[in-house]
């Protein structure tokens, strides 16, 4: 552990599992216990007071912070329209598969980790990353899959989900990944999904259509817009219904304080052979062109605001046609 834990008081991770490992790296290295999750809108909206005692994972760099570690070409792009110079910001920003990656580098040439977080770090590469070569490794049930999947079940409060959340990051922080994904919290919760996961398919089923344009039937849409509440789903358990696909977006209304909006999220991934083909598209890149989002080359969101039901409707086909016209033309 490195003498520093005094220096900080909390850590604000993203809330998926890049973030957990980010986080328990960070909880190993500093002995800090205080753990808060987050998305990157609750950062850019300044949603979380984060002082220049706390560090930051995984999210947009805020207005202040001690530690900053992240990996989304976004979020550079932004420190550059902020004129910061991201060598100036304590930690480290490097364009890895992971932000767990980051962390892991940089901590690493610090201290002396304990050796088990290299197979979490490797488990977040691939899960973050969408790196896998086939459906069947994708299917496949590692630790670092397993407690990923706990994530993906129906939480009946955003108390209960944060407390899993730092359950798994003080867990994974003094024990391997491995023995982590035995434990019986994880297990009852990978229980629970395995149960959901028919639903899901249903689900995806039921609101999957390829867009006119679409010919050759390269991106999988799923559309929850006729939903009253937006389904619980992992968008890429279409690739089981579509494995020809190379790319699955996934469109829906924003919920306000609980309530469904005429307000769009898109949420869009390459697929494993999207992944594998010679010309690789950029999702992240797409979401910036249309000044809606950001992410990763494999994976990226964005949002739409929208004043009516109608003007959604129109939205919606509008940006799904610029999506994949920019996705066509890449």
């Amino acid at each position: 552990m490195m003498d520093s834990t005094a220096r900080y008081e909390k850590i604000i991770t993203h809330n998926d599992f890049d973030g957990i490992i980010s986080a328990a790296l960070c909880a190993q290295a500093l002995g800090v216990g205080k753990i808060l999750f987050a998305g990157p809108i609750t950062i850019l909206r300044s949603q979380i007071t984060i002082t220049e005692k706390d560090i930051v994972c995984d999210l947009p760099y805020p207005l202040q912070c001690g530690l900053w570690f992240d990996h989304h070409e976004g979020n550079l792009q932004e420190l550059e329209y902020r004129k910061i110079d991201p060598a100036s910001i304590p930690g480290r920003f490097d364009l890895k598969l992971s932000c767990s990656r980051v962390v892991f580098e940089y901590f690493s040439n610090r201290i002396d980790l304990p050796p088990y977080f290299v197979q979490a770090v490797d488990e977040a590469d691939i899960i973050d990353g969408f790196t896998y070569s086939s459906i069947e490794e994708w299917r496949r049930e590692t630790p670092g899959k397993m407690i990923d999947l706990t994530l993906k079940v129906h939480f009946s409060s955003a108390e209960e989900q944060a407390s899993h959340m730092r359950n798994l990051v003080r867990e994974l922080r003094d024990r391997p990944i491995e023995k982590v994904s035995r434990l019986d919290f994880v297990q009852k919760r990978l229980k629970q999904y395995q149960e959901e996961e028919g639903r899901m398919l249903k689900v995806i089923r039921d609101s999957s259509y390829f867009i006119e344009q679409d010919e050759k039937r390269e991106v999988v849409v799923i559309d929850l817009t006729y939903y009253q509440r937006r389904p619980l789903l992992i968008k890429n358990l279409a690739l089981l219904i579509y494995p020809e696909a190379k790319g699955v977006l996934e469109v829906y209304n924003l919920t306000e304080r609980g309530v469904k909006s005429n307000h769009l999220g898109f949420s869009m991934s390459l697929s494993i052979n999207g992944n594998r083909s010679d010309k690789r598209k950029n999702i992240g890149e797409i979401m910036r062109t249309l000044n809606i989002g950001d992410g990763h080359p494999g994976a990226a969101a964005g949002n739409v605001r929208c004043r009516s039901k109608q003007e959604m409707l129109k939205k919606k086909k509008e940006i799904l046609d610029q999506i994949y016209k920019l996705w066509s033309n890449q």
